[in-house]
This record gives structure tokens, sequence and C-alpha cells, in this order.
């Protein structure tokens, strides 16, 4: 280390020059004995010696700050190195589109390519494929720069890759949301965490030239719908139409077959799965889904007959067999693919921060046997509930926060990560909220009264927006239980914002769903298998009766209260004894099986001010 070496020089040094003050102490003894000396030669030799003494230490003073100048010089270079990181450009080649540059950065995932792709007009109707770069298969999780041989210029094939299964039924799901993707039922829905975006319905094009045709009158007609006799609901106008929001239809119907699942003989022939499609052209088709793609049977709703119809038309993607066995499709889903373009890239990315309306219009209920499907199956979530398949959310919560952030890509990768595990786990609670309301989750205390019911799923737990333990029983009961969740979603957010190491708080969520307000949160490791009163080591469990503290808490509520303005303080235990707290009473610490250090309950983090509470008999300005 620098600073250890630093340290040697000096102490090296020091001993050097007491031993030259030896040996030049002796040589003046012996001229003292030849020569009388005075005070002053005496004085001036100390002089001497003091002088010597303190250039050397300054000098490995100085040698060690320099060290430390050249050690904080690297790291600052470093961060300037990766801060003008502008990436470069590759070659893409894939089946059936034209080679095509895209540029990418060096701290890019493999996957993030893949994304692209399946985003790209003219390969967006790819789903299970590899890029390979001479020859060898790339990582989907491995960053750019750490790819052997990819440079500026390099060429990377995009590979077909055989189906199984579940990609087979992925690739339907994603055939199925691009001829949905100009449809807003499912942003007014709420469909997979989709949401609303007016933004092209707004400026309907470019807005320069707009605004050169602008006409020089305005007309100041009130609307039909404010009109006394207006049929309509007032509120209806307030959502933006577009003039050309009729969406181009490609197929009359695309659903799964009911010879679904393929019997176990032709499972063996590499059967996956089959379709049934009606064309615009009211054709009617039975499609298999194998290892190599898609192909016509000639099965009918009668007969079932799996072999290869003539021509069989074996296509890797089913927009590719669509295109070649309906004109039409071909037709419309070019349109299709044409208006989606033009659609601004911001509505076109996926957002987790959706914006739901509750002045959403009467939509028209179009036949989906897809979404249909979903709904009554894959909603339920049974994959989460087979062993081995669900997330620990906490661990991932805690883990990402724990990451380095002494450098800026370190700094980079931690929020990333961050940003990831919370989508996750918010699309995670929001579907398990909509089946807790929904009745597919049992619930933990069945034999409780149904508002007083608890659940576990997906390693997420779910309570309800009422008050179970009279808590609130003097605050207005229900109602003030149904604002608690919101204002302790707000302290954990502005404890997660101080990010004091040390600190921690569990991932929350809360939803509101068919008039239910629900709080989904994370669990602490072991707070299942013990009870509440031996779990918690700082703040009340009784309302303020049994108080208790922890140095450990108080040392870091203390710090995170510097920033958040919090004091530390007294309050009276029910013994009149007092207790210090750097919190409010109804926070509690529990430390988990895992050794972290937890907070809950953060409802009253920010409490009301006093100088503007209602006075009775005396009439505030608003």
């Amino acid at each position: 280390m620098a600073l250890g070496a630093s340290s040697d020089e000096v102490k090296c040094q020091s001993e050097v020059n007491n031993s030259g003050c030896e040996n030049q102490k002796a040589n003046k003894s012996e001229n003292a004995e030849e020569k009388p000396a005075g005070s002053a030669e005496i004085s001036n030799d100390v002089a001497l010696n003091e002088h010597d003494q303190q250039t050397d230490n300054k000098a490995a003073k100085d040698e060690e700050e320099k060290e430390k100048d050249e050690a904080e010089d690297g790291k600052n270079k470093d961060e300037v190195v990766f801060i003008q990181d502008i990436g470069f450009s590759v070659k893409i080649v894939s089946p059936g589109a034209e080679p095509f540059d895209i540029q990418v950065s060096s701290m890019e995932l493999v996957q993030e390519i893949h994304q692209l792709l399946m985003d790209r007009e003219d390969t967006c109707h790819r789903t299970c494929f590899s890029l390979q770069l001479d020859g060898n298969t790339l990582d989907n999780f491995a960053e750019l720069k750490n790819i052997e041989g990819l440079k500026e210029g390099s060429v990377i094939k995009v590979v077909e890759e055989p189906y199984t299964m579940r990609e087979a039924r992925i690739h339907v799901r994603h055939v199925r949301d691009l001829l949905k993707s100009l449809d807003p039922a499912d942003a007014y829905n709420g469909v997979e965490c989709n949401s609303l975006s007016f933004l092209n319905t707004f400026t309907m094009g470019d807005l320069v030239e707009k605004k050169k045709m602008r006409p020089e009158s305005v007309d100041c007609t009130p609307p039909d719908y404010i009109m006394p006799d207006s049929k309509d609901r007032p509120l209806t106008a307030l959502q933006p139409q577009s003039k050309d929001q009729k969406v181009p239809q490609c197929v009359k119907v695309l659903t799964t077959s009911a010879w679904n699942p393929p019997p176990g003989y032709r499972k063996i022939h590499g059967d996956l799965m089959y379709l049934y499609v009606v064309t615009l052209e009211d054709k009617h088709y039975h499609i298999s889904a194998c290892s190599r793609g898609f192909y016509i049977n000639q099965s009918t709703a009668e007969e079932f007959n799996p072999k290869p119809a003539t021509p069989s038309h074996l296509c890797h993607s089913l927009i590719e067999l669509l295109n070649q066995i309906s004109p039409q499709f071909k037709r419309n889903f070019a349109t299709l693919q044409k208006k989606r373009g033009q659609r601004h890239p911001f509505e076109r990315v996926a957002t987790p921060y959706q914006v739901y309306a509750w002045t959403a219009p009467m939509i028209e209920h179009t036949l989906d046997a897809i979404r249909a499907e979903d709904t009554f199956s894959s909603k339920l979530g049974y994959e989460e509930h087979i062993p081995g398949q669900t997330r620990d959310w906490n661990e991932e919560l805690q883990t990402t926060r724990e990451l380095p952030r002494k450098t800026l890509p370190e700094r980079l990768l931690r929020e990333r990560a961050i940003f990831k595990v919370h989508s996750d786990f918010v699309a995670a609670a929001t579907r398990g909220a909509m089946a807790v309301i929904d009745g597919n989750v049992m619930a933990i205390n069945p034999g409780e009264e149904a508002k007083m019911q608890m659940f576990i799923w997906n390693n997420i737990f779910f309570s309800l927006g009422f008050d179970v333990r009279d808590h609130y029983k003097e605050l207005g009961g229900d109602a003030a239980a149904f604002v608690a969740p919101r204002n302790d979603l707000q302290g954990v957010r502005v404890y997660s914002a101080v990010d004091l190491p040390g600190l921690y708080t569990l991932g929350t969520v809360v939803i509101d769903y068919r008039g239910y307000r629900v709080t989904a949160q994370s669990i602490i490791p072991g707070i299942l298998e013990r009870e509440q009163e031996q779990s918690v080591v700082y703040g009340s469990i009784d309302f303020g009766k049994t108080v208790l503290s922890h140095p450990k808490y108080l040392d870091l509520l203390n710090k995170a209260g510097q920033q958040l303005k919090i004091m530390p303080h007294h309050v009276l235990n029910d013994k009149d004894e007092p207790v210090e707290l750097c919190s409010s009473v109804e926070c509690k610490g529990i430390i988990g099986n895992d050794g972290r250090h937890y907070i809950l309950d953060l409802l009253r983090t920010f409490p009301p001010d006093v100088n503007f509470l209602p006075l009775e008999g005396e009439e505030l300005s608003r």
C-alpha cells in the first residue's frame, strides 16, 4: 500500500537522521577537545540538526502526498475514460432481411441486442434465435466489452434455434402482441403492466408543420358533450381519441387448437402444440408447432390428422407462415408495422411506471382467445408455485443494494440491478394482489374474517387495508387504515433514498384493485418462524406501552435522521421510563436471520404539521 510504504520511509529516514546526529555530535566533541567551543557554536549545531530533520520529514511527507495524488489521479482518469466511452457499431445479419448496422455500447448486454431485434420492424417476428460472432454463440447476459473479438464493424449473425414448448408459447404470445400493438385495449385494462400514452395522439406528426397550417380564426363553439341534451358522458371526452384509431385487422381468429395437447406418439415426432387460425379470406387452418417451426397439418374441426398438408409451408416464424397463406394478412401486417414504426420511441419502450386512468372510455371488446387463455391460466401464477421457480425477493432486493458503489461503473451497474429487481417485484406484486382479490390465493389464516385474512404468494406477503386490530379506532377506523399504507410507502421511499449502508427497508408495493387496497411486502428472513414480540428489538408493538431501543438502530437511524431532519428524542413507556428513539414509536426494528437490520411501519415518518391542523370555531382561508 502507498500509505504504508510512506510511513516506513518516514520511520527509516528518522532513524538515519538520528544516527547522523550522533556521528555529528561525536565529531563536534572531538573538535571541542582541541579547541574550546562556545555556546553559540553548540546552538548552531543543534539548530542545524533540527533543520536537517525537519527537511527530511517534509520530504517524506511530500512524497506521501504525491503518492496519494497519483492514486487519486489514476482513479479519476479511469472514471473519465469510462465516461468518454461512446460505443461502436456492429453489423447484424438476419435471415430474410437485409444486413444493417446498429450502434452499441461496451457496457450493454447481449440481451439488449436480442430485445432490440425483437422490436425492430424487419426482425420483430423472431423470438427463438441466438447471436453468433465468428461461429461462437454469445451469452445473453455477457457484457459486450467482455466478448473477445468484438470490435468496430464486427458481424453478428442471427441464427434460428429449435423451439421448445416454452419458446413456442412465447412466440405465439409475441405474435399476438404484435397484432395488438396499436390497440389501446390492453393499456386501458392494464394487461401485463401496460399503460396509456397519448403523445402521438396530441402531436399527430410534425409539430412544426401543424403550426404552419394553424387557422387564423378559432371556433369557440362549445362541444356537444357539455350541452344539456348530450347523451355522452361528460368525462368521456377527457380521454384523447385519435382520429385514425382504427387498427388494421390481420386475422379473424388466432388461438390454440382444441386438439391440444399433442398425444404421446406425436410428442415423440416433435409436436409441441397446435394452433387454429381463421384468415380474413375466411379460410380455416390447423397449424402444428414443432422444434423446427410451424406448418399446416390436415386436421379439421371433426378429425385429428397431424400429417403435414400439401403444401405444408414449414416456416420458423408464425408470421412468415401467415404471410404465405393469407395475402390480406401480408398487406395489413405491413401497414400495421408501418404505423407502429411511426410512433414515438417513448411510446414503444415499456416502462415499469404505469399510468392508469379512472376515466377509461367504453372500448370495443373484441374476440381474443389468447387473452382469454392468459386470464385463466398463466395469470393464476402456477409457475410461481413450482418448487425452485419462486424468487427470494427480499434477498434480491437487499443484495442489489449491497453492491459496491465506489466508482462510476460500479454505481451504474448497481442502479441498473436495483431498477431491474424493483421492476420485477412490482410486476409480481401486482399479479399477486389481483389473484388475492379474485380469490385465487389461499389465506394463511382462513378461519379469520375476510378482511383480517393475510396471504403469502410467490414469497410476497399481502395484507388488506382494513383496521383489523383497532389500531386506527380513534383515527377513523377503516378510512384511516386505507390511508396508512400510502404513508408507509412514502416512508419507505425516503429511507431508501437516503441509501444508508447497514439499514434495510422492505420491498413495498401498494395496489388498488376493485375497490380494495392491498399492501405487498417482501418477507424478512425468519419472521414467520417466531412471534412478533420476539422479533422486534426497536420500537413498540403495543401502541406505545412497551417501547424498546437498540444501540445499533439508534446509530443507524441517527445517521439517516441527519438527512431527514429527524432528531433523537425520548419517549415514556407505560412505566414512565424514558426510552431514546430516533423515529416514531410505531417504527419497528427487526434483525432478520440474515443479520440485516430492517425497519418497517414507517407511516409516521412525516407527521402532520400542528400549525396547519383545523381549529374549531375558526375558518381558515383556502
